[in-house]
């Protein structure tokens, strides 16, 4: 199979679009003061003033991935879905990268996310779900079928957070539109992601403010920062030790950051010079949502190799689609966690 070629559509146009609405939004930001929520990124420019005047309330300023923009579609972004409650593996974010593959975080395919609950399992095979904003629309008419998942044969092999990333191959090629649309993975002279404080957009339906998932997709603007000393520091299994397999940002220009649930999803930068559209990254380390921690995501551009010789067919194992597994490894997992609800 030749290497998968960027898409021509409007990925790019659309990208500007929501650049050009989040920066109008941050001087109406500085004119008006912090407001509660931000508008419908479809919506034309006179409501959103409209909106923007009528929530001004700085008490209430979401923290979380509730501060980003609602918006219309984001048209590569995948709901790669295990359950509604997140203690039966919860869901969480992908990224259409052609018109069969979802790239995802690898922690996405388990129930349990840590090393001690992924060791020696095999990956889940999640429903997945595209061209939707809001999560009510994830139903059987918006769902694809997935043929297949590839883990990365590296994944958590030194840490939770090491080589976080997955392949979901879908049954049959998805049909393009202004929903559903790939983005391109990175080519030579992509590289946005390294440069200090260049900003990248990230969509998902994380938890907000109130500790619960966003009912409609939103995203935000992130600017890149180092963070390897941060997290050196800590030392501990919950956090990352960051690599030159991966990267971070920091909080928005308001204090916006990724909660839970929205890994797997694709932070994507504009490249300035080819002015094209691509996915610089997976989001792995969702639990930032403060304005201590930052975001870390696997760096596409080191995994292509991988990536590529899974969409050619030649890389190794595959974990096929099996309806009982799935209620099998909730069994098991609670039964972990709750040994005494023994039956019998």
């Amino acid at each position: 199979m030749p290497e998968p070629q960027r898409p021509q559509y409007n990925t790019r146009q659309l990208l500007l679009q929501y650049i050009f609405i989040m920066r109008w939004l941050s001087v109406a930001v500085l004119l008006l003061g912090t407001i509660t929520c931000l508008p419908d990124a479809s919506l034309a420019l006179d409501r959103v003033r409209e909106h923007v005047s009528a929530h001004r309330i700085s008490a209430l300023r979401p923290k979380r991935m509730v501060g980003g923009l609602l918006t219309a579609s984001v048209p590569w972004q995948a709901m790669v879905y295990l359950s509604e409650n997140i203690l039966d593996g919860g869901f969480a974010g992908g990224a259409l990268i052609a018109e069969q593959w979802v790239l995802t975080a690898g922690r996405n395919l388990f129930v349990g996310k840590n090393q001690s609950q992924t060791r020696g399992q095999e990956p889940l095979i999640p429903k997945v779900y595209l061209g939707i904003s809001k999560r009510v629309h994830a139903n059987a008419s918006t769902e694809v079928a997935v043929e297949k998942v590839f883990l990365h044969p590296d994944f958590q092999n030194t840490s939770e957070w090491d080589n976080d990333i997955a392949l979901i191959k879908l049954k049959k090629p998805v049909k393009f539109s202004e929903s559903v649309m790939p983005i391109p993975l990175p080519e030579t002279g992509d590289n946005q992601e390294e440069k200090e404080e260049e900003k990248g957009i990230i969509a998902g339906w994380g938890w907000g403010r109130l500790f619960t998932p966003a009912p409609v997709l939103k995203f935000l603007s992130l600017p890149v920062r180092s963070c390897k000393g941060n997290y050196q520091a800590k030392v501990l299994a919950s956090t990352p030790n960051v690599d030159d397999k991966q990267f971070c940002t920091g909080p928005s220009k308001h204090q916006e950051n990724v909660c839970f649930g929205d890994a797997g999803g694709a932070l994507a930068f504009l490249n300035p010079n080819t002015e094209t559209v691509y996915a610089a990254g997976i989001l792995s380390f969702d639990k930032a949502c403060s304005v201590e921690e930052h975001a870390v995501y696997t760096k596409i551009s080191a995994y292509l190799p991988w990536i590529h010789s899974v969409m050619r067919g030649t890389a190794g194992k595959t974990f096929w689609h099996d309806e009982s597994r799935l209620d099998i490894a909730l069994q098991l997992y609670h039964h972990k966690l709750h040994p005494w609800h023994e039956e019998g």
